[in-house]
């Protein structure tokens, strides 16, 4: 796991240089295109290169401090192809009128495939190299469609799998016909008519179609991928499950109440539940061929495509000793501790009364003794929140004879 995030971040390195002279050679060449004195073409080398520079440097503290949006950190590939394509859609659009220019559709895609901040600041890049290359560019067109990317920016800020996405693009489409009256139909000096209202329009409609056929692509590609991922690899019956179940039921049973009680505490304390109860179901695996080693719980997770987010933490439950413990993580080992703990004493004693409260803060007070607590993320409220809410689930335990 170390060797791959090594093996990334070189690949990372290497397809952020390449932006960057992809970025400096395309801006100097359509200059020269444009047919740009000499002053004109080394400022806009400059100044494009020194935007990139600060985009370049806000994905890597983005990808150090893992501030992306979805899963676009582990994905810095499919932002630079983005990042690319709408760079050459910025340098040919000098060619056509600014009233014409869909830049409300290229803010919002490289922020979907970024965060707010480098989708704005990217945006705001493009803008600059395209009103730089026009052959009269005036500053009311950056900020008109700066204003217009960065409405829409918010409004977009994050999806979800509701894709309830009506609102968003609405606004964004009236707030953009607002700047272009403002910014370009009130500064033509002819008498108002239709006419003049025609390439406004057109880019509303193409800019509407565009936003629809995006946040489509972008729902299948990197929303829905990863929810349907989930919902399979979640299920009950699942092929590694049912596996378990024929190998070991104890084990299968144990993986299941855990992963019951782990969602629902980290619904309660707001982190992911998909990936907490991945990681509940499967961090015992190993059970099937009686490898308990990370090695096979890796390959397995490899082999069916679990989520990102549910191999890393898998890899921290195994590896939680030498490192910091996420909440998510600790999450599934207290859940883990709860249900072994009333499961073998009701193998062992199926008629006792258990007073769960009691068992419970024996299972706290013990895990804090040993300081399994004291390299964890999890504040001292989370803490005693995850208590309070398992010694709600009393009815529960009943099931775990």
């Amino acid at each position: 796991m170390a060797t791959d995030v090594k093996k990334q971040n070189r690949k990372n390195i290497l397809l952020m240089v390449l932006m960057f002279i992809i970025t400096g050679i395309v801006v100097t060449a359509f200059s020269f295109l444009y047919e740009k004195n000499t002053e004109e073409i080394e400022r806009n080398t400059i100044v494009a290169l020194m935007g990139m520079g600060a985009v370049i440097y806000l994905i890597q503290d983005g990808i150090r401090n893992q501030d992306f949006c979805y899963d676009n950190g582990k994905h810095i590939s499919r932002y630079v192809l983005v990042c690319m394509i709408c760079l050459a859609v910025a340098a040919v659009l000098p060619l056509v009128s600014y009233a014409a220019w869909p830049y409300l559709v290229i803010f919002v895609i490289l922020g979907l495939f970024s965060d707010f901040q480098i989708g704005l600041v990217t945006g705001s890049v493009l803008l600059m190299i395209s009103v730089m290359l026009e052959k009269n560019g005036e500053y009311g067109e950056f900020f008109m469609y700066f204003m217009a990317g960065t409405i829409a920016l918010i409004l977009f800020r994050k999806l979800d799998e509701d894709m309830k996405v009506g609102f968003p693009v609405l606004i964004s489409l009236l707030m953009q016909g607002v700047l272009l009256t403002a910014y370009y139909v009130l500064f033509q000096n002819v008498a108002f008519s239709a006419v003049m209202f025609a390439v406004p329009a057109l880019n509303m409609l193409i800019t509407m179609i565009l936003l629809l056929i995006l946040i489509n692509v972008f729902s299948r590609s990197v929303i829905r991928q990863g929810t349907d991922m989930y919902m399979e690899v979640n299920d009950p019956e699942f092929v590694l499950l049912v596996q378990l179940k024929e190998k070991n039921k104890d084990e299968y049973y144990r993986a299941i109440h855990t992963a019951y009680l782990a969602e629902h505490v980290a619904v309660a304390l707001g982190v992911d539940p998909r990936a907490v109860k991945t990681c509940a179901y499967y961090h015992r695996i190993g059970f099937i061929t009686g490898d308990h080693s990370w090695g096979m719980v890796e390959k397995c997770s490899r082999e069916y495509h679990f989520p990102e987010a549910a191999q890393e933490l898998l890899y921290e439950y195994f590896n939680h000793e030498s490192g910091t413990v996420s909440v998510q993580a600790a999450t599934v080992m207290i859940c883990e501790t709860v249900v072994a703990s009333i499961m073998y004493i009701f193998q062992k004693e199926p008629d006792t009364k258990l007073d769960y409260d009691e068992l419970i803060d024996k299972i706290f007070q013990r895990k804090t003794d040993a300081g399994e607590f004291r390299n964890s993320t999890m504040t001292i409220a989370q803490l005693g929140q995850i208590r309070q809410l398992l010694k709600k689930e009393k009815l529960y335990y009943d099931f775990l004879h």
